[in-house]
């Protein structure tokens, strides 16, 4: 059986609390091999942490995620260095600008639109530091994003997770040296673009996720996301890509390992 990577799940949410084991075990028996836990502040990047510290196949990346810019405390940047030295730390984030949710209140909106472009460069700047990569969050700002991430493409590559951009945004990320993700959006009726992107993409360009609990992959559609699901984005995207699922295994597995530092 072809084996994958779910890179990029949110595995400390509490919507795993009542049947976290089985959700492992689920993972396990479709065939998903390793599973990257993704913080969103400090708290939640330190239960990612543990988690990865508790089951082998589990491995944290530690970060601010940019919804939540306004909370980060001034001296994020020196907590995120200590986190980031830990061995079982393979990235940073997730971090970016998201500019779907600001505050109606003009003056608010600025305010976040500043601090999530802070906060993200923080990120950046720690991981041209620590030789960590980024994962990378943009909701309605990918000019925004890449212009900020431009500067440190030479230093540190970087991952846009969950892409739904076009073909012409996936070939900037791609020229800068970095990677895009797909989640089950890929499976969706209504994804065609998403299916358009992704057979313009490189195989050695792009990584499989679920972002669960969220975005579960059709058949699942509505219900709660998780990681054994990357099998049915993979059977999508091998049909896409025509390549047969023990080909996108290689290709895909191998891309998360050069990106993720210690994955292998």
């Amino acid at each position: 059986m072809a084996t994958f990577y779910d890179t990029h799940g949110h595995l400390d949410y509490p919507d795993f609390a009542a049947d976290f084991p089985q959700v492992l075990e689920r993972a396990r028996a479709a065939g998903i091999r390793k599973l990257i836990a993704i913080g969103t502040d400090l708290a939640s990047s330190r239960q990612c942490l543990a988690l990865a510290e508790q089951h082998p196949q589990i491995y944290a990346v530690v970060g601010w995620h940019p919804n939540q810019a306004m909370e980060a405390p001034a001296d994020f940047p020196e907590a995120l260095r200590e986190l980031a030295r830990h061995p079982r730390v393979v990235g940073l984030g997730e971090t970016g600008i998201d500019y779907y949710r600001l505050p109606a209140d003009p003056a608010a909106a600025e305010r976040s639109r500043q601090r999530q472009a802070a906060l993200f460069t923080q990120h950046l700047k720690v991981a041209a530091e620590t030789g960590l990569n980024c994962v990378i969050h943009q909701r309605a700002a990918f000019e925004e994003t890449f212009a900020l991430f431009q500067p440190f493409a030479d230093r540190v590559r970087g991952v846009f997770h969950c892409f739904a951009d076009g073909v012409e945004e996936m070939r900037r990320v791609v020229a800068a040296g970095s990677l895009v993700s797909f989640t089950g959006i890929l499976t969706f009726k209504n994804g065609r673009n998403i299916r358009d992107t992704l057979a313009a993409t490189p195989l050695d360009r792009f990584m499989l996720e679920t972002d669960c609990p969220f975005l579960a992959p059709m058949p699942y559609r509505g219900k709660r996301c998780e990681p054994a699901y990357v099998r049915e984005i993979a059977t999508v995207a091998a049909q896409v890509k025509g390549v047969s699922l023990d080909e996108l295994s290689v290709a895909t597995c191998a891309t998360a390992e050069r990106f993720f530092r210690g994955l292998a």
